[in-house]
């Protein structure tokens, strides 16, 4: 379009509820030029955005918090630009509060190899063994010194996890596969990397990150050890602080903390040939599939359809979440219990996307149009109604990548038919009223 053409305003609102069913954020695009903004090292200010800067509404917020609430969130922060947009915390917790991450941390042990390489204490491609010694395995001699650093960070260690995945006795670290081979999620070999750190810095973990990381950027927290494992704990706002840390790069406010840039884009990219949504302890988002926990089966698709593809993820048990989105310049975080509403914690991390995905007030319509309109039952497993007050000329069903998998063309008030060869999810139902106005409403198929 010609930048002196006149708009057509209802091709505008159909591209704009196009654009933000691609991307799977309604919201402003953060785009920009000022200085991302870094909280003061020492204190507890750190700098705020209304959320009506975005559009976002009120009502839309409470349902967030409402959501989170009844899932036993303990904290939940947002931030754009490095600013808070969204902060709150339940059930007497505080940002104060400490509270565990869970597996979320293990993307801090990744940043910790990347320092410590980048000073020159290792190199990811090193054999494990010249760390932890020889025998650090019940591997043969040959298949222990194929295991590398690197085979730790992405999970292709080809160690047996069908045990006590946490277990890093020897008798418990068994020959499956060749590394490289075979993706398979099993803590021991990773736990294995907070002592190889230590054996190679001569400093410990908890030193360690305190002086490279913690220091560096105003983190509080630490290490503690919980049987096998090294479990971090921290305030929510340093959990925060780390995310924001890792949107800008391993740089916090001119201060270059993680300068071996390769490491750094290695990290937050598929890291082998089998799982495309893992980098080093990273979940990524955006590939063409993803493997579980627990699982050698492969899924078809984006780990969380409904984010932007270019969203990376600490993902650690009962829901510790760490979401960094560079394209929208934002950062959120979820601390808290296990979730009643997901079976798997991560699928509540693609649930509060959803709310996030619905957070600006208007998207190319009326919202006040939304009261005459009826969808039910909803959730439904087999048919659907929809009926309003107005005339429906149009029904459009839309997956969450966007794609238009149904259309109806239509002169009526009232609709009724079968979703029986759709798939289980969330879908948008766009509905035009035979006076322009557009609407959409979500559809739940369970």
């Amino acid at each position: 379009m010609d930048i002196l053409e006149k708009p057509n305003l209802e091709e505008i609102k159909v591209r704009y509820m196009r654009f933000f069913l691609l991307l799977s954020f309604l919201g402003n695009i953060y785009l920009s030029s000022a200085q991302t903004y870094f909280p003061p090292i020492v204190g507890s200010a750190w700098d705020t955005t209304s959320p009506q800067d975005f559009d976002w509404c009120q009502p839309k917020i409470n349902d967030l918090y409402s959501f989170l609430d009844s899932n036993d969130t303990k904290a939940f922060i947002l931030m754009i630009d490095g600013k808070i947009v969204l902060e709150k915390y339940f059930d007497s917790h505080t940002f104060n509060t400490p509270w565990y991450w869970a597996s979320a941390g293990k993307t801090l042990t990744a940043f910790m190899v990347g320092m410590a390489q980048q000073e020159g204490f290792l190199s990811i491609q090193d054999t494990t063994s010249i760390y932890l010694g020889q025998g650090w395995t019940s591997c043969t001699l040959e298949q222990e010194d194929n295991i590398k650093i690197v085979h730790q960070l992405s999970m292709t260690s080809g160690l047996d996890d069908s045990g006590a995945s946490g277990c890093i006795l020897p008798s418990c670290l068994t020959y499956v596969a060749d590394p490289n081979t075979r993706w398979a999620y099993h803590n021991g070999p990773y736990t294995l990397l907070d002592s190889l750190i230590e054996v190679a810095t001569g400093i410990t973990l908890n030193d360690y990150t305190t002086t490279r990381v913690k220091n560096q950027i105003g983190m509080t927290g630490s290490y503690v050890q919980i049987a096998e494992n090294n479990v971090f704990f921290s305030n929510a706002r340093s959990m925060a602080r780390f995310g924001l840390l890792m949107l800008n790069e391993g740089t916090w406010n001119g201060n270059h903390i993680m300068t071996d840039s390769q490491y750094f884009n290695e990290m937050i990219n598929t890291s082998q040939a089998i799982n495309e949504s893992y980098g080093y302890l990273w979940w990524l988002n955006g590939g063409n599939s993803f493997h579980l926990p627990s699982s050698q089966l492969e899924f078809s698709g984006s780990i969380i359809p409904n984010a932007p593809d270019d969203l990376y993820m600490a993902l650690g048990k009962n829901g510790q979440f760490i979401n960094v989105v560079p394209s929208q310049k934002m950062v959120w975080i979820r601390m808290g219990n296990e979730p009643t509403s997901a079976p798997v914690p991560y699928l509540m991390n693609l649930q509060i996307w959803d709310y996030i995905n619905d957070l600006e007030c208007s998207v190319g319509f009326n919202e006040a149009e939304k009261s005459i309109l009826k969808i039910y039952p909803n959730p439904t497993n087999d048919r659907i109604t929809i009926s309003s007050d107005k005339v429906i000329t149009k029904l459009e069903i839309i997956d969450l990548k966007g794609r238009i998998i149904e259309t109806k063309a239509l002169n009526t008030k009232s609709i009724d038919f079968s979703i029986q060869t759709f798939n289980d999810g969330i879908y948008y139902a766009k509905i035009t009223f035979d006076d322009g106005i557009q609407v959409v409403q979500k559809i739940f198929i369970d």
